[in-house]
């Protein structure tokens, strides 16, 4: 599998093919901790993007990781993810 480092995330375009998938496996990073460590906050807001940009698998993830989340963290990521598609 492939490493997607942040800056990938972060200048991926709306319009690129796979930006859904670069997204969705940012937000896995985030909720394993692979190669950093475990942020719910950034999973969520990560895999929200995704899968606004249609990617189905980061909707259910985005449900787990939610769970796992209290409602402070969750209204964070939202708010999050809502700031990075104003500005992309």
């Amino acid at each position: 599998m492939a490493r997607f480092e942040m800056h990938n995330a972060e200048t991926a375009t709306m319009g690129g093919d796979n930006s859904a998938d670069v997204f969705c496996e940012v937000g896995l990073m985030y909720a394993t901790g692979r190669g950093c460590e475990v942020d719910l906050v950034a999973a969520h807001k990560w895999l929200n993007i995704a899968a606004i940009k249609g990617n189905d698998r980061a909707a259910e993830l985005r449900a787990d990781v939610a769970a796992a989340m209290d409602k402070m963290q969750i209204v964070a990521a939202l708010r999050a993810a809502r700031e990075w598609m104003t500005v992309h």
